[in-house]
């Protein structure tokens, strides 16, 4: 599996054959797409809006874009303001379907991977998952009743939550080439209307018209255990390590151990939001095991030694200016819904 979507994103960069070949299926995708949207523009499908402002962190493309650390830096940001944010997913990758709120302690099981990591990294915000994202804000503005702002991870193309801002994630590869599953990496028609983008690579999406900030990812110069001590990277240079990595570019995040000068004596890419219940904390037998934050919340269960290296989001302080605006504008206001 690993090896077919790293396939998939070296033919997503081009219109080779490969995009030719799968291009009258991306035609179908986006006609499904187009009737879907329609169904909702004229009422047929009914969206609806919890009476908070919701801000919606997605992307338009397959596979990972870093929506999770923006929600986690966006929901710092908001309580550095003196506001009470929440936040609500879909818990891509749980076993369960129950509407819930996710706990530090939460079994990744029961409600996912992503929501389990915001829900460390952000104390004091609740987190609620849900496989309809208004049962989850409606469950959560009835246990936290004075919150101001929801934000919604993933979601821009789940047009039954109706919202108030958009802000697109792109990562380095953009929009790659341009064409809808299963030709291209897109999951709709790119440009879209959204309020704001973030972009990873130098320049932002072609055509967008969008404001558009950059952002840089950098791994942060410590490993956490599981324990919440902390290791500088620098100890652990020269010491062989086994470096594991169930998100959708595992090459990427070892590429930045590498750059930050650890030993890499075996690598292991799993595929995205991989539950890790086969997971061999001693496969490679002696190295210890390093891997992103978002693995350790399911393997400190197993192996208590493995560490966690956090991934650093640096955004545009322009971005948070532009957003507090926009937001100032709704809560001041009333919602002032899309």
């Amino acid at each position: 599996m690993q090896q077919l979507q790293a396939w998939l994103r070296r033919a997503w960069r081009t219109r080779g054959p490969v995009a030719l070949a799968l291009w009258p299926f991306a035609l179908i995708y986006g006609a499904v797409e187009v009737v879907r949207s329609g169904l909702y523009r004229s009422g047929l499908c009914r969206s609806g809006h919890p009476g908070k402002p919701v801000i919606v962190v997605g992307n338009v493309i397959a596979g990972g874009a870093g929506k999770t650390p923006v929600v986690i830096a966006l929901s710092k940001h908001l309580q550095a303001r003196g506001l009470r944010p929440g936040v609500i997913s879909r818990g891509y990758g749980r076993r369960s379907r129950a509407c819930m709120e996710v706990l530090a302690d939460s079994s990744t099981e029961d409600v996912g991977d992503e929501p389990a990591l915001m829900a460390r990294s952000c104390p004091g915000v609740p987190v609620f998952v849900a496989a309809q994202r208004m049962d989850a804000a409606r469950a959560l503005l009835s246990a936290h009743p004075d919150t101001d702002v929801i934000v919604c991870d993933d979601g821009l193309q789940h047009l039954a939550l109706r919202r108030d801002i958009d802000i697109c994630v792109f990562n380095d590869d953009g929009v790659g080439n341009g064409l809808l599953l299963p030709a291209g990496p897109l999951r709709q028609p790119w440009p879209q209307h959204v309020d704001f983008v973030l972009h990873a690579a130098s320049a932002p999406p072609a055509r967008t018209s969008s404001p558009a900030f950059a952002v840089r990812r950098c791994l942060a110069p410590w490993a956490v255990q599981s324990d919440g001590q902390c290791i500088a990277l620098s100890e652990l240079r020269g010491q062989p390590l086994h470096a594991v990595a169930a998100i959708a570019r595992p090459d990427a995040f070892f590429d930045m151990l590498r750059a930050a000068g650890l030993t890499l004596a075996s690598v292991q890419a799993l595929p995205d939001h991989y539950n890790c219940d086969s997971f061999n904390p001693f496969i490679d037998g002696r190295n210890r095991v390093i891997c992103t934050e978002k693995d350790a919340v399911k393997l400190w269960s197993k192996d208590p030694s493995v560490l966690a290296v956090p991934l650093l989001m640096d955004i545009d302080a322009r971005f948070f200016q532009a957003l507090d605006a926009a937001l100032d504008r709704r809560l001041q206001s009333g919602t002032a819904l899309h």
